[in-house]
């Protein structure tokens, strides 16, 4: 029988009404990373994605060819349901269905597109600029007739509460919803009211939260957010800020000093690295060759 496809996977789980934990990435070691720990969804964050794979910020030099690039290198080494973080779709209603389609044959789970005008920023920045409800809507319709598999999930996300505050973010996400799409997003909310506020007027489908640390929203655990009427918590660049922070450290440090050795408890040893990228696998699979091999020549 078959195995049923992340897509698929991803659509019954958000059934449930616990809550998904999902860190994000912007690389292949970081998804990777997250499925070898078991986490039901990975992230591949349009921020990240920048910050990781191409030194740059989230502010629109990113398109469609390199978050394709990411991708295909991503799924290609991490067996996890992914999301893809596909920002505006990368032009009107036809870059939006290449786009759909194009992550769909890479066997993405789901995909994120968003409201703003291109080129977009970051969530949590300033001086966003948002498309008229037009424009939005039918981006999304057609993302949503886009699709290959009706099991791909196609998350909305708004990011008018910057520039127009939260009574518009509350309605274009309704408006997302009854235009077909599977989960909304409000992008940005600024306080803790603000979350309450969204988990009960958006009450009846399937939430994301973004809890960007040191971001324009309150941190609250997946629990706390499960609480206020969330299905996803969303960690989307967590991994990547860790990465900056640990490294200038041991950069700075090594400048001065010359010496790596106080940092390698806080390292992962070549075994513990070897292991995370799949060598072991790849051994096993060499050495079931090599006696196969063996075996039929001593015949």
């Amino acid at each position: 029988m078959k195995p049923a496809s992340h897509a698929r996977v991803l659509r019954e789980r958000l059934e449930r009404r616990d809550i998904i934990v999902v860190p994000g990435g912007g690389s292949p070691l970081e998804v990777k990373l997250i499925a070898r720990e078991g986490f039901e969804a990975a992230y591949l964050s349009g921020y990240a994605t920048a910050a990781s794979r191409y030194a740059v910020p989230d502010i629109g030099l990113v398109a469609y060819g390199e978050i394709e690039n990411a991708v295909l290198a991503t799924t290609r080494v991490a067996d996890v349901p992914l999301i893809v973080d596909c920002d505006t779709g990368y032009g009107d209603v036809t870059n939006m269905a290449r786009t759909v389609q194009g992550m769909e044959r890479l066997g993405v789970a789901a995909i994120q597109i968003e409201d703003q005008a291109w080129p977009k920023r970051c969530g949590h920045m300033d001086a966003k600029i948002v498309e008229p409800r037009e424009v939005a809507l039918r981006k999304l319709r057609a993302a949503l007739d886009a699709r290959l598999d009706p099991d791909t999930v196609i998350i909305a996300r708004t990011d008018a509460r910057g520039p127009h505050g939260l009574d518009e973010a509350l309605e274009r996400c309704l408006m997302f919803r009854q235009a077909g799409a599977d989960v909304v997003f409000v992008d940005g909310p600024q306080s803790l009211e603000e979350l309450q506020i969204i988990g009960r007027e958006l009450a009846g489908g399937p939430l994301v939260a973004n809890m960007s640390e040191s971001g324009l929203t309150p941190l609250l655990s997946a629990a706390e957010l499960q609480e206020l009427g969330f299905a996803i918590a969303l960690f989307p660049s967590s991994t990547v800020r860790l990465c900056v922070r640990v490294i200038e450290g041991f950069l700075t440090d090594l400048k001065t000093t010359g010496d790596s050795r106080a940092w390698v408890d806080r390292m992962a040893s070549l075994a513990q690295t070897n292991s995370a990228l799949g060598i072991d696998s790849m051994r096993a699979f060499e050495a079931g060759i090599l006696a196969d091999v063996q075996r039929r020549l001593g015949q």
